[in-house]
């Protein structure tokens, strides 16, 4: 079943609404929280009348600084502003909770609060006056710097020398379901049901904070309305959902606002990258240095990690990377689908196109020119490697060869500008431990298990076809289950780790449950396997039979019910250090080859197709594989087009804080993109050869579109997104 481009298993509850969401959770004498949030970037709250708010019908509690209960804010994963103190540091951070008996009483007792404050001008951009430059201790686990032979000798002596810089803007997730939390307390005991990535880790950062021991907390997160990494962290909300529900002695939801997911919970930070690239007048690379600035806050730290796909892409001898944070007056940052890497690899794939017109090399040439055989940042052979598959196969698909090489040299049948780009894709196979249980019933049918969640990705479909595959049986008898922490822990869906971790648990679980059986069998006086060698035994199709004669054999149902027992369950741990370092460098690869028609007049650029090919090790499932990959490659052409958050720079409020005016594509921004899945057997990355697939779609795919469209028209933006005033001016 590996590899069957299974349907979902849970699509017909998610179209008929029985699959049930956090926020939706039918808990009896529930309460409902709304956030009052602040309308400054930077000061101090003066004061807060709620006397209006607690007047009201249904009213039950207003939390401010001046009542909330003490945590340990600083504790779990990010560093919170959970009404601890009077201290604002962006726009829209909580401020106030007001809980009612109705959403609807909660919402307006919201707007009946009046908070004054203690103004501070504030710095809202990287370069106003009081915005703070600093050195990272580290860049997302990695070093926030490298350097690697003398890149000043090699880049002042090369024929061809490039110096760029390069901006990418601030960008907001907004997945379909909004972030929510439900809270409720038992005594000391807190259960939360929550829009988390991941359970256990949310587990272990809201027992921090709370100062209670992990196993006085319980998450479950059965379903995601999409995350691209902005459920990944602790937020504000959860914490607060809390913190209510202890107060008032009954369950709490705390859903937040589309507005409030701009500005104040966390987004994909601004970047400013100065890329120098020194090579012969072939194109051959001798020098690199890739330099990244990046958007931060005031009291936490996080650095996007723009830098760190340079280091390995490409084969450079002489190279230095370097990452510094900016703090000023804005929320904290946060991953955003592939963090780092996509950000960074426009800045890389856009230099690496101009160093292609630079030296009159086709840029799809210069990329093979260049081509790393070995991660050379890391000085070692990777675990598999498909990229030139992934060039060739995409190329003939997209009809690469017909590309005139002078920019505005193509022109469609009507008048517009037409362009070719390409770029590369690579993201790391990140893996981490994890658990998985399986259990056999008396009926023939099997439960799996393990905590991890289904951010939307497909996982209860690939761990149902993984589960099935491992035991022997038709995926119709196997369900599998996830997303609470009373399950087999498992690290969050995060990082394009989880397949690649939770599958090979489950597949241990799997091969540990028919074993269980088989010694069952044979142990049994009165089964026909008895006193036979696991080593001659086969499974499949619900049986362990003889391999030597398949008509020799035994039922699962049956071993179970002789056995005495309900059910036989079998657990694997899996152990993984994803910080450890093996003697393989691990990574996804891909291309993008895109075309692009841009009207000369008016500056409007239109997407008129895309072929992108993908080598990730094993498929678990064609089809949601062929959705991942869709969606991260449409992502890459949002970021390049559309996506762009717009901030007062007077106030620190973003002004395009709605999908009425936040930009995203819509199905008529997107034509036609064809994927290619790129066969490709990894027998070191893991011990089924997965990788994970749900980011790398979107690195080097905003770039392939800056790219064709410097090709169309011969101006070249360094600027996202590209807009008609870019082009026109």
């Amino acid at each position: 079943m590996i590899g069957a481009p299974l349907t979902r298993v849970d699509g017909v509850a998610k179209v008929t609404g029985a699959a049930r969401y956090s926020y939706e959770e039918p808990v009896a004498n529930t309460a409902y929280g709304v956030i009052v949030t602040s309308t400054i970037a930077a000061g101090r709250i003066a004061s807060i009348d709620a006397k209006e708010a607690q007047s009201l019908a249904g009213v039950l509690l207003v939390l401010s600084h001046e009542n909330a209960p003490r945590v340990k804010a600083d504790a779990g994963d990010r560093k919170l502003q959970v009404l601890q103190d009077d201290a604002v540091f962006y726009d829209r951070q909580p401020v106030a909770l007001i809980v009612a008996d109705t959403f609807e009483r909660a919402t307006d007792a919201a707007s009946r609060v009046r908070v004054t404050y203690d103004r501070k001008a504030p710095a809202t951009t990287m370069s106003s006056p009081g915005a703070q430059t600093y050195t990272p201790s580290q860049a997302n686990n990695n070093p926030p710097d490298t350097t690697r032979g003398d890149f000043d000798a090699a880049f002042a002596s090369a024929p061809v020398k490039l110096d760029n810089s390069y901006v990418t803007p601030t960008e907001f997730h907004n997945p379909m379901e909004p972030h929510a939390t439900l809270a409720m307390w038992s005594g000391d005991e807190l259960t939360i049901y929550d829009t988390s990535q991941g359970v256990f880790p949310r587990r272990a950062s809201v027992a921090k904070i709370f100062g209670i021991p992990d196993t006085s907390v319980r998450v479950v997160s059965k379903f995601i309305g999409g995350g691209f990494g902005s459920k990944g962290g602790t937020n504000p909300y959860c914490v607060l959902a809390a913190m209510a529900a202890k107060v008032i002695g009954r369950p709490v939801k705390v859903v937040l606002t589309r507005p409030q997911m701009f500005g104040g919970f966390g987004n994909r930070p601004r970047t400013e990258q100065r890329v120098r690239l020194g090579a012969d007048r072939s194109g051959k690379l001798t020098a690199m240095a890739h330099d990244v600035r990046s958007q931060g806050s005031r009291y936490d730290d996080f650095i996007e990690n723009a830098a760190v796909i340079s280091r390995m892409l490409y084969a450079v001898p002489n190279q230095i990377t370097t990452h510094r944070g900016v703090r000023y007056d804005v929320v904290t940052p946060t991953y955003m689908r592939a963090p780092g890497e996509s950000s960074g690899s426009f800045a890389l794939e856009s230099a690496m196109d101009e160093l292609a017109y630079a030296t009159g090399t086709d840029p799809l040439e210069l990329r093979l020119i260049n081509y790393a055989e070995t991660d050379l940042s890391e000085q070692k052979p990777f675990s598999s490697k498909s990229l030139r598959q992934c060039y060739a196969q995409a190329a003939q698909r997209f009809g690469w060869a017909s590309r005139k090489a002078a920019p505005r040299s193509m022109r469609t049948p009507d008048g517009l500008l037409a362009g070719y780009g390409m770029a590369s894709s690579t993201y790391p196979s990140n893996r981490s431990s994890a658990s998985a249980a399986a259990t056999m019933h008396a009926d023939g049918t099997v439960l799996a298990t393990s905590g991890g969640c289904d951010i939307g990705t497909g996982a209860y479909t690939a761990f149902t076809q993984v589960a099935a595959e491992a035991i022997g049986l038709p995926v119709a008898r196997v369900r599998f289950d996830l997303g609470d922490t009373t399950m087999p822990p498992a690290p969050e869906a995060g990082g394009s780790q989880l397949t690649a971790s939770v599958a090979n648990a489950v597949h241990a679980a799997g091969v540990a449950l028919r074993e269980k059986l088989a010694g069952l069998a044979t142990a049994n006086r009165n089964s026909p396997l008895h006193g036979r060698q696991l080593a001659d035994l086969a499974f499949g199709d619900g049986r362990v039979f003889v391999r030597a004669q398949p008509v020799t054999g035994e039922r699962y149902a049956d071993i179970v019910r002789h056995s005495g027992a309900p059910s036989v369950m079998a657990r694997a741990d899996v152990q993984h250090d994803r910080r450890a370092k093996g003697p393989y460098s691990s990574h996804a690869f891909g291309a993008h080859f895109a075309e692009v028609h841009v009207d000369p007049d008016l500056g409007t650029v239109r997407l008129a197709r895309m072929v992108s090919a993908f080598a990730a090790g094993t498929i678990v499932n064609a089809k949601t594989a062929r959705s991942q990959f869709l969606g991260g490659t449409v992502w890459g052409v949002s970021m390049a087009l559309h996506e762009e958050g717009r901030i007062d720079e007077r106030t620190g409020r973003y002004m395009n804080a709605s999908l009425e005016n936040y930009l995203v594509p819509v199905n008529a921004d997107i034509p036609s993109i064809e994927i290619i899945l790129v066969d490709e057997q990894d027998e070191f990355v893991n011990p089924l050869g997965i990788k994970g697939i749900g980011e790398i779609g979107n690195v080097g795919s905003a770039a392939a579109v800056a790219n064709a469209v410097y090709h169309a028209t011969g101006k070249r933006v360094r600027e996202l997104p590209i807009s008609p005033e870019k082009l026109l001016t």
